[in-house]
């Protein structure tokens, strides 16, 4: 046997782009992509991408040339997912809710030399352009426009557009393929909100061995008629744009997610799979009666970005909604962990469910380990529910590394052979996990660590609360004490206090846990994926200034 091994038959580079050509042939003339009335087939899809990539290509753009993307999730930014890497260049989505300066440091840090712009952010990208550095060279504007969207001014005549741009391209352009599996394919930056983004890189093999995952730990079946709630911008929409090829969904694309729009297009559309980061399964757990429509049949929601609180779950479970929950982050490409469930668990109540399914779970079944390592010892925690470390992670789709950034890439992927979150989080006896705080979010009060997570879960059983967000207030005994950020529900603002809040948390959570400071804000600060900036909420605190001892306060902001 010592001579077999590799050979060009057994080792062709692994790579999610060869799925697009597979649905074409199987599903060719099933339903791709919808958008309002606009409806496209894999036949036609795989037939736009290859037009995509051949047109990148006639413009200049070769192999590692970085093609940024300022989309909502309309059919165009699906096809970027296919076209972009097919002629070569590696695809970077950026978010659309960024300011003009942190999107101008992404054109700059990246070396984007082409972006593809919404309608509704061409005046961002204007004003992110004339912050790029003098000697800098500007990447080139292609709006793509929506013809559904009346208000946006159609482009001056003679403008290349997206579509112009298809009709110059080749259906019939033989892709330029990997020429190795570890090829970068996708840029992503985190989102910041702990600190400065950085830009996460990973390889065709990583997008290909997490997307297969994906599919296998969430079930999913053949042709799901899926509802794109879930930014693509985020980490790819978690693997799902190439996971949908593989299985010949229907990906049902939506500009703006609110919950009558959600509501109203499973309805319509008969939707049976949509992800989202906590934030979406509040809004929909706490729509009005009058925006609720009866779910046609069972639909799965796949819920990760944040911890969600048992209560969240438990309401959006009540509602008729079949929730699974895992973890990932933009360094995985997608979801690792999943709260793999135990057909035992049915049994019991559904608050026991829920706090359950809000713990992150075992790892997915691509993924090689995780451990929880305490950071003094670095050796594994006790499995005993309670002893908290940082959760470290190894596999497959862990990425290359971060762009032009080798110091970050050494403190994160470290020679012990882990990748190093910087997620805090506690082994149970079972041996599923549950992720505690990020390391900056802990709350050190007197010496006791106090994990904002368990906080924010008891506030969010609170009748009155819509949201929690709970972080460290500088305090002049303690050294720092919890202050609850809240927004509440509607017609509950006015009937609730602080020192009500404060007294309802006391009954339920040890008192050095409690807020010593409540704040009520109509909604809290968030990044265009849904996860509340800590950061953000930590300044507001500090500018606050300390707490004095024996002192409660609050205020509205």
């Amino acid at each position: 046997m010592d001579r077999l091994g590799a050979n060009p038959a057994n080792s062709c580079p692994l790579t999610p782009l060869g799925f697009l050509e597979r649905a074409a042939t199987v599903f060719g003339d099933c339903p791709s992509v919808v958008y309002h009335d606009t409806v496209f087939t894999w036949s036609q899809t795989h037939r736009r991408c290859l037009r995509l990539a051949s047109a990148l290509v006639s413009l200049g753009i070769s192999r590692r040339d970085i093609v940024s993307v300022l989309l909502p999730n309309v059919p165009a930014m699906y096809e970027m997912h296919f076209g972009v890497p097919m002629s070569g260049a590696v695809l970077n989505t950026i978010n659309t809710r960024l300011d003009a300066r942190t999107v101008a440091v992404l054109l700059r840090h990246s070396g984007s030399k082409l972006v593809f712009v919404d309608p509704g952010s061409l005046s961002l990208i204007q004003d992110a352009l004339k912050q790029l550095p003098s000697g800098h060279p500007a990447p080139r504007v292609i709006p793509v426009e929506d013809p559904h969207e009346k208000e946006f001014p159609a482009a001056p005549p003679g403008t290349l557009t997206y579509e112009s741009l298809l009709e110059k391209g080749d259906p019939e352009f033989a892709w330029v393929r990997p020429t190795s599996e570890w090829d970068p394919m996708i840029l992503n930056y985190t989102s910041g909100t702990t600190s400065a983004p950085k830009g996460v890189v990973h390889c065709h093999r990583g997008i290909f061995l997490v997307t297969i995952d994906s599919l296998v730990e969430w079930a999913v079946p053949p042709e799901p008629t899926y509802l794109w709630t879930l930014p693509m911008f985020h980490a790819n929409g978690w693997s799902f744009p190439w996971g949908m090829a593989v299985v010949g969904g229907t990906n049902v694309c939506l500009r703006r997610v609110d919950a009558a729009e959600v509501y109203a297009t499973i309805a319509r559309r008969g939707v049976n799979h949509l992800c989202g980061a906590p934030v979406v399964l509040n809004m929909l757990a706490n729509a009005p009666e009058g925006v609720r429509h009866p779910l046609p049949g069972k639909v799965r929601i796949f819920t990760a970005g944040a911890p969600p609180p048992a209560a969240v779950l438990h309401r959006t479970e009540s509602i008729g909604f079949e929730v699974s929950h895992g973890y990932g982050l933009t360094e995985t490409a997608g979801l690792v962990v999943s709260c793999a469930w135990k057909g035992e668990w049915n049994k019991l109540p559904a608050s026991e469910r829920a706090r359950l399914k809000a713990r992150q779970g075992v790892r997915t079944p691509g993924m090689a380990e995780v451990d929880i390592i305490d950071g003094e010892t670095g050796r594994s925690v006790p499995r005993d529910g309670s002893t908290m470390g940082e959760i470290v992670l190894r596999g497959g789709c862990v990425m290359l590394g971060y762009l032009n950034d080798d110091k970050a890439t050494k403190a994160a992927m470290r020679d012990n052979g882990w990748f190093y979150t910087g997620d805090v989080g506690v082994m149970h006896p079972d041996g599923y996990m549950e992720i505690r705080d990020r390391s900056k979010d802990v709350i050190i009060s007197g010496g006791e660590n106090i994990s904002s997570v368990e906080v924010e879960s008891v506030l969010y059983n609170h009748p009155a609360v819509n949201e929690a967000a709970v972080v460290a207030r500088p305090d002049e005994f303690w050294g720092e004490t919890p202050c609850a950020f809240v927004s509440l529900k509607e017609g509950s603002a006015g009937s609730v206090t602080a020192a009500s809040v404060i007294a309802w948390c006391r009954e339920r959570m040890p008192h050095y846990m409690v807020p010593k400071t409540v704040v009520f804000r109509a909604e809290l600060p968030k990044t265009s994926t849904g996860k509340i900036q800590k950061y953000v909420l930590r300044n507001l605190a500090k500018e606050m200034g300390p707490t004095r001892k024996g002192a409660r306060s609050s205020s509205k902001m």
